[in-house]
């Protein structure tokens, strides 16, 4: 919005053609934004009692945050969107790059909210506090999921194969169905990675700052990788396809590492707030779909590797309980569970590591997974 008012003026307003410039407008904004909207919000979340439901299986020592209000993920929204809105550019090749990843953010925070708003109405006439149907979530998420796989496909925004992805590791090398028919088999695959993708970071937001703290490691990275695809001599100079427009959407990740940043100063234990299904699944779309339009995929198994391995976690020690109740009985499962608790964090909660640490030593490892990722640019 701001480059299409003000870049026509001149003079230092040209500064606004720069993907760089504009990028660090949208972080310090959303930085600075959250600070701005974050103690109203909460301040109103915590008159109206909207706390945070302790899930079942959790480690005793949460039992002290159902009081903490939640929703908080509503402070991330705006922290995102308005900031995107007011940096992004959405005229020219890169306008469908940002306009679908914030329209994906927004659908997902949007069923995140309607769960979050469940589970404080159930709370309040005495009801158990389910949210959302799981099958109406996933709908939800399926539907945006379907409805992105078919835009590119039958539209693609990138000049390369709309039902296309790339491989890390390998110097351009482009994964594409072998026959047309099998082509359409890219709607469900993207539609795996989105609902994926947030499924990974609601199940990720246990503990204080840990989901905040690791996607803005992921969104720092994708922004970087964003400008590196988005530019003709750096692709060309790590042997890495040229994805034009998709630059724009390193502001958009630009605006989320600030939103997260900014939130992590309510959310760091002791938490003020939580973001709840509100802001955790806006977050795991987000990523979800910068990785789909960056024809990136792959890459955020590396990036998000905490992520997977608390999605698996939990996967795993389901497939494992169901096996052995239905083998051995309840008794015999129930005491020979793989992990003390899943997700994973809970897992070394139960093994007596203090929160805070497992929040840090978590925050390492995301570190070191995009680490692993921005190598992936030099090792091909």
């Amino acid at each position: 919005m701001l480059h299409l008012l003000l870049f026509p003026l001149g003079g230092p307003a040209r500064l606004l053609n720069y993907i760089t410039f504009r990028a660090a407008g949208a972080f310090v904004t959303a930085l600075l934004l959250t600070f701005l909207v974050a103690p109203g919000i909460i301040a109103r979340l915590r008159a109206m009692a909207v706390h945070q439901v302790v899930r079942e299986g959790t480690p005793a020592t949460h039992a002290g945050k159902g009081s903490t209000p939640t929703m908080g993920g509503v402070v991330i929204l705006v922290a995102t969107l308005v900031p995107t809105a007011l940096w992004g550019r959405f005229t020219g090749r890169g306008g469908p790059y940002i306009a679908i990843a914030a329209l994906l953010m927004a659908w997902m925070g949007g069923i995140g909210f309607l769960d979050d708003y469940l589970k404080l109405r159930q709370k309040r006439m005495g009801l158990k506090n389910t949210g959302l149907a799981e099958r109406f979530k996933l709908a939800g998420q399926v539907t945006a999921g379907v409805t992105l796989g078919l835009l590119l496909l039958l539209a693609p925004v990138s000049t390369l194969p709309g039902a296309s992805t790339t491989l890390p590791f390998f110097k351009y090398l482009l994964l594409v169905p072998a026959a047309p028919v099998l082509a359409w088999l890219y709607v469900p695959f993207v539609t795996a990675v989105l609902t994926g993708a947030s499924n990974a970071v609601n199940l990720t937001d246990g503990l204080d700052g840990l989901a905040a703290g690791l996607t803005a490691i992921a969104a720092g990275t994708f922004a970087i990788f964003a400008y590196l695809i988005g530019r003709v001599d750096t692709s060309a100079a790590l042997l890495i396809f040229y994805v034009r427009g998709a630059g724009e959407l390193t502001v958009f990740c630009a605006a989320i590492l600030g939103a997260c940043i900014g939130f992590l100063w309510y959310n760091a234990a002791p938490a003020q707030v939580f973001m709840g299904d509100t802001g955790s699944l806006a977050l795991g779309g987000a990523l979800g779909a910068v990785s789909i339009l960056l024809k990136s995929e792959f890459l955020l198994v590396i990036i998000g590797g905490v992520f997977v391995a608390e999605t698996v976690s939990v996967i795993v020690q389901r497939f494992v309980f169901k096996y052995r109740r239905r083998r051995h009985g309840l008794e015999y499962a129930q005491a020979h569970r793989v992990f003390l608790r899943a997700p994973l964090h809970h897992h070394f909660e139960m093994k007596g590591w203090p929160e805070t640490q497992v929040v840090v030593r978590f925050w390492i490892l995301g570190i070191l997974c995009s680490t692993l990722a921005l190598a992936t640019l030099k090792i091909r």
